[in-house]
């Protein structure tokens, strides 16, 4: 099951998901991308979690410092 959730501020937009690693762990993911034009980061959370949930948690914590310091 993929999930995702998507946070905007201005023109920015911020979409944190999880990756299921070959390792059997969660890594959390968030995609930061700009509406004005086709600029895009992807910023990964360095620590693996043991569960999904965990990892999406990270990612949206992410996202929102993310987006906080735009």
């Amino acid at each position: 099951m993929t999930r995702s959730i998507i946070y905007i501020k201005g023109s920015y937009k911020a979409e944190a998901s999880v990756s299921h690693l070959p390792s059997g762990k969660y890594q959390g993911v968030v995609l930061l991308t700009r509406d004005e034009d086709s600029w895009r980061e992807q910023h990964k959370i360095e620590t693996a979690s043991d569960t999904s949930d965990e990892a999406f948690d990270e990612a949206k914590a992410l996202a929102h410092r993310l987006l906080a310091n735009r």
